[in-house]
Formats: structure tokens, C-alpha cells, sequence
């Protein structure tokens, strides 16, 4: 190398500089040495290389580093605001690219060189460990600072060219011991942020990202990775000293979601990056789901109002609202596509934050689609989704709801369309009776979500109506919801003419009505004359056919014990089953009378019921008599 250096035409070399030169590269003299140590704290547990065995030998003054040394510099280097004034010789021994600067810039008259590296990766920070590895001084490479050096050693051009254990080599080989370690592979991709363009160049990016994605699939108990999301920290009472050496109590195990902290902490392209090569080696959707929601809670402050997922005592400034909308869209477009994977709660919040950050139209449909799949699984607090805006009339966004209903009854009639006709070992029937099970929730979400937006005056009727009439009547076995919101519709909106109230109406089945529910609505006047008659209309009739179903049970019955037509039952019992009977058809004729004096009562209140007072309408030329399934059975 000496003799390289004295064959060269443009730089002069002194005696003394020669003896500093041999002093620094003599073969004999050690230039270098590494151990790979790791620290024992589990959260601070990283893996670091020591290079070189000299002393300090450079002084920082402001922005100007010189080294101590007792040579005068020949040649400085300026990398942004900082200036490095160092010798020749050192640096053209181990870099390809400086030996050529150099070797342009230099002139016989021993003036000092002056080198910009403005772009070299890293800046100054990474050339300060550069400069301490060709004067051989004792430095430190860890997870924090190899990706600096790996690519600062590349754009110097520092390979085997110019001298073994140069420091791309050194880097390439700390960087494996790197990847073999979940914490310190954390560490490092996050500083590729600050070198991406040359990180990515060099395939960095790409291995890390492999490295992590592998080792989600491994179980950390087994191969003792620190993970620093799921272990807590030790406290000093659970130190316990061994011959002077410090160890550690067991730590708890780490759940499947042990990786999900640590990845949080990563930027969303990166993060995206991990996401995609993780489920392309196989993840299950439901753990990347999980995932995705613990990286959105921590990014997105809209989705923490009720849970506080940051460390405590830690300070997260809110992002701007463009970030936001940026990671709230990219996190839709990540989330598995499978039903039921993503919580649906989680999916209508997501909704609720596109819509105050105005995310793009294609964003908030996917979202209403991914709700309308799951819509059964939906709670009324989770759907009530406040209205955006100064425009709008109503407190509830109906016009979302029902988008998201629609969504719903289009896949539940594809799948009813879908299904076999032919039942084949039960598995048809179960499919219908869980489709049936499903759409019966829904229908119930429905009702107390009309219940729950009626008392607005202005919502529209027509939106009443639309929205109620989107589920089936079978998907309803009792009515008493439907008529809730009905009642308390037609309370809020009194201005409703005949014709509306009685449209209205034919939304509940009134033959689904609970006694209850039907004794209401026989006393409520909001509702129309038609509605109340056919009310009563129904109850006397199943009161008729609840009779009928008891004289059936008692004729088979009395038939069952009497098989042979002898007369087995002795007189008393036939007379406790004859007061039995008539028991029984007493308590339906005082049932019958109340019911009657309902309807008188409901006479003298509204003057324009001539079908019971027998008043003519200038409407109608005819009255109608009392019909005879409301009379009572004669005595």
C-alpha cells in the first residue's frame, strides 16, 4: 500500500507522513477487531459490533471536526454545514471514490484538498463513523447505525479492493447478525426511512421486510426473540443476583399478536409493505385484521376516543388531516376481503372517520359494503352515524343506513338464489335457518333504529317508508317493533295526512302483534280506524281459535282414555272438566264485553266512526253494520 501511495505523481509524500502512514496500515499493527455482544435488558436488548482498537482521535469544535493527531490536514470534506479537516492518506486507503476525488483535486503545491460529498447517504453522522474506521479508531456498529454505514460504504466504494475487512464487508456481515434478531430488525428498517432511495438500491428494504414477515410465523417462546410489545419491562425487584451476574425472573408468554406493538411503530408504506409480504407467506386474514386495527388505533386519533392504545405518559401530536385520510384509505384497501374477519363495530367507525375526513367516494362504498355483508353482526349505537355538514335535515345519516341495508338484502338474496333447492343430510336447512337467523337480526336493527330516528320531525316520510319496507315480512315474527316506530312516528309527525297514516300502517302486520301490542293499539288514536279494526278483528279471531285448539286437546283427550267408547271417566271428573269449559267461556265473554266497550268508548271520542254509531257520512250513503265476528258468542 506504501509503495501504491509513493508511485503516485500528484501528491507529495514526507518522511514523517510515510511513518504515519506505516503506523496507521503496518500489517503487523492490529487495524481492527469485533466481538458481537448483546445487552441483557430484554427492551433494550441489541446486538453491536466493535471496530478498531485506537483511541479517540478527533475533536469537534461547532461545526468543524479535526483530528487530534499532531499531523496538519491536507484535506477537508464538507458534507452539509459540518466540515471534516483529515489526512489523505487514511481515507484513499479504504475508499475507491475518494482515492479518485482526491486524486483529481490535488495539485503538487501542497495546498489542502477540499472534497463536497453533499449526498453521500447517512451525512454527516454516518461519515463521522466512516472517518473513525479508516484512522482505526474504536468505534460501534448496532441496528441503529449499520444501514447508514452499509450504504455509505457502498457509495464510497470501501470493498476488499482496498483492504480486507473493509467496511462493506464489515456491514454485510453485522447485517445478518441483525436479521437473525426480531428487535434489532425493527431497529434497522426504520432508519432505512432516512437512506431509502440507496436502502432500497441495495435490497436492505426487501430483506428486512422478509426477515420480520418469517418470524410472525414463529412462536417467540421457543427461539427467546425480545419482543417489545409484548414483554414488560422487569422491575429491579424481580432481579436476582447470581454470583454477582444479574438474570431476570420468566417473563410471560407472548399471545399470536406479540408482533402486532412492535409493527405499529413502523410508517405506513413500510408497514403496507410488511402487511402484503405477511399475507402472501400465508397469515391467517383474521390476524392480519387484528393488525391492522391495533396500527390504525395508534395512528388514527378518530378511532381512539374510548381506548387509549399509546403508551402512558407518552405525547403523540395528531397528524394532519390529509395524513389521515391518506392512512385511513390505504388501511381499507389492506383490510381482508373475507366476511366476518373484521369486527363490524370497527368497520362503522372506520366509516364514521372517512366521512369527517372526506375520504374519497370509492373508500366510503367499500366500507358500506363491508358493513352491509355483516350487518346482522351491528349494534344500534354502531350505526347511528351522526349527519356531516351544515346542509344537512336530519341528526342520523338514514341515507347511509340505507345504503348499507340495500348491500345486505342484495347478498342475502344471492345467497338464497345460490342455494340448492334439494335438502341433502340437513346441511341446505341449516344454511336457510342461519340466513333466516341472520335477516331476523337485521329486521330487529331496523325496527329500534326507526324507533330511534323517528321522534325527528324532519325526516321525510317517504324515507320512513323505504327504509321500513326493505325487509321482508317473514323476517319478522312479531310486529311489536314496527309499531313502536310507527306510534312514535306518527306522535312526531301530526301534520300526516289520512292517506299517509294509513300507508304508514301497512308497513306492521297486525296480525304479528303481541297481546300487549294489540291492546295498545286498540286504545291509540293516532292510528286510523281501519288499523284499529283490523287489531280487534285479529284478537277475536285468534281468541276463537285458541277455543277451538282447546276443545280439539280436550275431545282427544277424553278419546285417549276411552279408547273402546266405554264410559271410563266417572261423574265427577266429568263435572270438573264441564265447570272447566264453562270457566273458560266466561273469562272470553268478559273479554269480548271489554273489548266492546272499547269500541263504544272510541265511538263517542271520534264522531267519524259511522260504521258503529250508524251516522251517515257525506261521503258514503250506506252504513255498515257491526260486523258478526266482532259480536260476542251468545250465552
Amino acid at each position: 500500500m506504501v509503495e501504491k501511495l509513493k508511485a503516485s505523481k500528484d501528491i507529495c509524500v514526507t518522511a514523517f507522513e510515510r511513518i504515519f502512514i506505516i503506523w496507521y496500515l503496518h500489517p503487523a499493527s492490529p487495524i481492527q477487531f469485533y466481538v458481537f455482544e448483546r445487552s441483557k435488558e430484554p427492551l433494550q436488548d441489541m446486538a453491536f459490533m466493535r471496530l478498531g482498537s485506537k483511541s479517540e482521535a478527533f475533536h469537534r469544535e461547532g461545526q468543524t471536526w479535526q483530528c487530534t493527531s499532531g499531523l496538519q490536514s491536507d484535506v477537508t470534506v464538507e458534507i452539509g454545514d459540518m466540515a471534516f479537516h483529515l489526512h489523505k492518506f487514511p481515507l484513499m486507503s479504504r475508499s475507491g471514490l475518494l482515492e479518485k476525488r482526491i486524486g483529481e483535486l490535488s495539485s503538487g503545491d501542497g495546498s489542502v484538498c477540499v472534497l463536497q460529498l453533499h449526498d453521500i447517504p447517512g451525512g454527516a453522522k454516518s461519515f463521522e463513523l466512516i472517518a473513525k474506521f479508516c484512522y482505526g479508531v474504536k468505534m460501534e456498529l448496532t441496528a441503529l447505525n449499520v444501514v447508514g454505514l452499509r450504504c455509505a460504504a457502498e457509495y464510497l466504494e470501501m470493498d476488499e479492493h482496498f483492504g480486507e475487512g473493509n467496511l462493506i464487508a464489515q456491514t454485510e456481515g453485522f447485517l445478518n447478525e441483525v436479521f437473525s434478531n426480531w428487535a434489532d430488525t425493527i431497529k434497522a428498517l426504520k432508519t432505512c426511512e432516512e437512506v431509502l432511495p440507496f436502502a432500497e438500491e441495495h435490497h436492505i428494504v426487501s430483506r428486512c421486510i422478509n426477515s420480520l414477515a418469517m418470524k410472525t410465523f414463529s412462536d417467540t417462546n421457543l427461539l427467546n426473540w425480545p419482543v417489545s410489545g409484548s414483554i414488560n419491562t422487569p422491575s429491579p425487584r424481580n432481579t436476582i443476583l447470581w454470583n454477582g451476574i444479574s438474570t431476570k425472573t420468566k417473563t410471560q408468554n407472548a399471545g399470536d399478536d406479540w408482533w402486532y406493538e412492535d409493527v405499529s411503530s413502523l410508517s405506513l408504506p413500510l408497514y403496507k409493505r410488511l402487511i402484503l409480504a405477511v399475507e402472501l407467506g400465508g397469515m391467517k386474514p383474521e390476524k392480519i385484521a387484528g393488525s391492522l386495527i391495533f396500527y390504525t388505533k395508534r395512528h388514527l386519533p378518530l378511532m381512539n376516543k374510548d381506548t387509549n392504545h399509546a403508551n402512558p405518559g407518552s405525547t403523540i401530536s395528531v397528524p394532519p388531516e390529509a395524513d389521515q385520510r391518506t392512512l385511513l384509505e390505504e388501511i381499507v384497501e389492506l383490510l381482508p376481503i373475507q366476511k366476518g374477519v373484521t369486527n363490524t363495530q370497527f368497520l362503522l367507525r372506520l366509516l364514521h372517520a372517512a366521512m369527517i375526513l372526506h375520504a374519497s367516494p370509492s373508500c366510503r362504498e367499500s366500507l358500506e359494503k363491508r358493513v352491509g355483508a355483516q350487518l346482522d353482526q351491528a349494534s344500534l349505537e354502531d350505526v347511528l352515524i351522526p349527519n356531516m355538514g351544515y346542509s344537512v335535515e336530519t341528526l342520523y345519516d338514514i341515507d347511509c343506513f340505507q345504503r348499507i341495508l340495500d348491500h345486505f338484502m342484495l347478498m342475502d338474496q344471492a345467497a338464497a338464489a345460490s342455494s340448492p333447492c334439494i335438502v341433502e343430510e340437513g346441511q341446505s336447512m341449516e344454511g336457510d335457518q342461519h340466513s333466516l337467523m341472520s335477516i331476523t337480526m337485521v329486521a330487529n336493527l331496523v325496527d329500534v333504529y326507526l324507533a330511534d330516528v323517528a321522534p325527528d320531525v324532519n325526516l321525510k316520510f317517504s324515507k320512513f317508508q323505504l327504509l321500513a319496507a326493505a325487509v321482508p315480512d317473514y323476517a319478522r315474527p312479531l310486529a311489536d317493533g314496527m309499531y313502536r316506530a310507527i306510534d312514535i312516528y306518527l306522535k312526531a309527525h301530526p301534520w300526516l295526512t289520512d292517506s299517509e297514516r294509513e300507508q304508514i300502517c301497512r308497513l306492521m302486520n297486525c296480525q304479528k302483534l303481541s297481546l300487549e301490542a294489540s291492546t295498545h293499539a286498540a286504545q291509540n288514536e293516532r292510528l286510523p280506524l281501519r288499523v284499529i279494526v283490523q287489531v280487534l278483528f285479529f284478537e277475536q279471531l285468534r281468541l276463537r281459535t285458541s277455543i277451538s285448539g282447546w276443545f280439539f286437546v280436550s275431545d282427544n283427550l277424553e278419546s285417549s282414555q276411552n279408547p273402546n267408547g266405554n264410559l271410563a271417566l266417572t261423574s265427577q271428573d266429568r263435572a270438573v272438566g264441564i265447570d272447566d269449559v264453562r270457566e273458560r267461556l266466561s273469562d272470553l265473554e268478559k273479554e269480548c264485553q271489554m273489548m266492546r266497550r272499547e269500541i263504544q268508548k272510541l265511538v263517542k271520542t271520534k264522531r267519524s266512526w259511522n260504521i258503529f254509531c250508524r251516522r251517515k257520512s257525506p261521503h258514503c250513503n250506506t252504513t255498515l253494520p257491526i260486523p258478526s265476528s266482532l259480536k260476542p258468542p251468545a250465552k
